[in-house]
């Protein structure tokens, strides 16, 4: 894939935002105040999972070889492009579970029947739109953000050169206090 989406733990609030986002953005009608009367209730496709004083939004990875699409007896699961999302079709889904036995990440969940899964499909119809998956886009602090690999290493680079100019500085005035 040519983007992923990246979570800095450190600056999560709790606030659910990205959680309701992703269930309006699975939702039938798609609109807050009518997905709450739907018949049909959705669930997000993240999770919000508390770690000690941390939260770490959770989700699919789409991981490259995906031991889901690799387990699902029926097709429910595959990856339809060498480079889109892990999608779970609903209509071949038998229900088995094995793909939820399988995900090193726990993101795969029983829907609202108890019998179908759901799982995290970076919003594939927003992307089509040109949009952001809807927690990246809910996302008030920027936590959730949907990035392309050469981007990540970007940051890395930058984060390494701040840190880098830091020590030297230090080493500096070290140096400094040493001649006095």
């Amino acid at each position: 894939m040519e983007k992923i989406i990246l979570v800095n733990s450190k600056t999560c609030l709790s606030c659910h935002s990205c959680e309701i986002a992703c269930s309006v953005a699975h939702s039938q009608s798609r609109s807050l105040i009518e997905a709450v009367y739907e018949e049909k209730k959705t669930y997000p496709r993240i999770i919000l999972e508390h770690s000690g004083e941390e939260v770490l939004p959770i989700h699919c990875r789409h991981c490259e070889e995906a031991p889901c699409v690799t387990v699902c007896p029926s097709g429910a699961i595959s990856r339809p492009a060498e480079r889109s999302p892990v999608l779970l079709d609903q209509s071949l889904c038998i229900g088995c579970q094995a793909c939820l036995i399988v995900c090193p990440f726990g993101v795969i969940r029983q829907g609202a029947d108890g019998k179908s899964l759901i799982k995290c499909d970076l919003c594939i119809h927003r992307l089509g739109e040109g949009q952001l998956p809807a927690c990246v886009e809910a996302c008030p602090t920027a936590t959730i953000r949907y990035v392309s690999i050469d981007e990540i290493g970007a940051e890395k680079r930058r984060e390494y050169a701040r840190r880098y100019r830091v020590s030297i500085q230090a080493g500096e005035e070290e140096g400094d206090e040493g001649r006095a």
